[in-house]
């Protein structure tokens, strides 16, 4: 019984060794945040990853960004250690090569749609032949494009897409530069609040989840740095959920934007979600196969088994007891 007592001890004693050497081959944590994920203001504003890691030394680094074209780059680069993207946008950085896993739900959004000004006479998709459409290449609104255009027969040859990021995107729009726009929250609500754009084509189910993804490099090394990651990103998010009003005013402040543009983003942005799973990976894999029907993913990428290599729900169980 004693021996027993002892290599249970000794087993014990060599895992909190291993965490601890993890931490201290680490001196810095580079995570993203993002205004298409509330979440992460929440993690920042209140310093939790901080919190978590101060005893270790290790030092946060926040990188801001923009669109998951931008997280993806960063993240390729390594330059971020954890990046926020959609669903679909993290599947194409995959296939194109960017060793990435998908790790953690932060949101379940509708935050794309395609959107016009009032004064185009653009009522459905078809009526986009032969107009200019700005997108950011690589991200949801993109994805939610070539998809809507395909369900109307169209595709990418059929229209003129101006590449920009979403901001500017939206400014185009307003300007009259474009005749639409692959838009996204919550820039896109408020095009839709204050300029009065209309959201003409809308369809929930081809948003695609918001994920935190992990460089694959920094997970096999530091696996047990992951899961702190995990656990403080879900203290972020019922935090959130406990708080809306706390929320809405870390919203509020990073953008700058109205109460009512926060507002409509808010009531298209669902946090009830946390662990990666089959249902991500049923979205994510409809959207590829949608994507490589229209050529944007080549025809001998096998996309059920790229979604596989992707998605990865161990870090996120084992940090949340699920």
């Amino acid at each position: 019984m004693k021996s027993l007592v002892r290599l249970a001890l000794s087993v014990l004693a060599g895992l909190i060794a291993v965490g601890t050497a993890q931490a201290a081959d680490v001196s810095e944590i580079r995570v993203d945040w993002a205004t298409y994920n509330p979440v992460s203001l929440i993690l920042k504003d209140e310093g939790i990853l901080e919190k978590e890691f101060e005893k270790d030394g290790i030092k946060i680094t926040w990188v801001q960004s923009a669109g998951s074209n931008k997280a993806l780059e960063f993240l390729n680069a390594g330059s971020l250690d954890f990046g926020s993207t959609a669903g679909a946008a993290a599947l194409i950085g995959r296939v194109n090569g960017n060793p990435i896993k998908s790790i953690y739900v932060y949101s379940r959004p509708e935050w794309t749609a395609l959107v016009t000004r009032k004064d185009t006479g653009i009522a459905k998709v078809q009526d986009l032949k032969g107009k200019s459409i700005a997108v950011t290449r690589g991200t949801d609104p993109h994805i939610f494009l070539v998809r809507a255009l395909a369900d109307a027969g169209l595709t990418e040859k059929d229209v003129s897409l101006v590449l920009l990021q979403h901001a500017d995107g939206r400014l185009a729009l307003k300007r009259g530069d474009v005749d639409a726009w692959a838009g996204l929250d919550p820039i896109m609500a408020s095009a839709e609040i204050e300029d009065g754009d209309v959201l003409f084509y809308r369809k929930p189910d081809n948003n695609s989840w918001g994920v935190l993804n992990v460089r694959e490099e920094f997970a096999a090394a530091h696996p047990d740095l992951v899961k702190r990651v995990l656990a403080s990103y879900e203290k972020a998010r019922t935090e959130a959920l406990k708080d809306p009003a706390k929320l809405k005013a870390a919203l509020v402040a990073a953008t700058k934007l109205p109460d009512s543009v926060i507002d409509r983003q808010l009531e298209r942005t669902n946090l009830t979600y946390s662990v990666i799973g089959d249902a991500q990976r049923e979205t994510i894999e409809a959207a590829g196969l949608a994507l490589q029907k229209a050529d944007v993913i080549k025809a001998d990428v096998d996309v059920g088994k790229t979604v596989s290599a992707l998605i990865d729900p161990s870090y996120a169980s084992a940090a949340l007891g699920q």
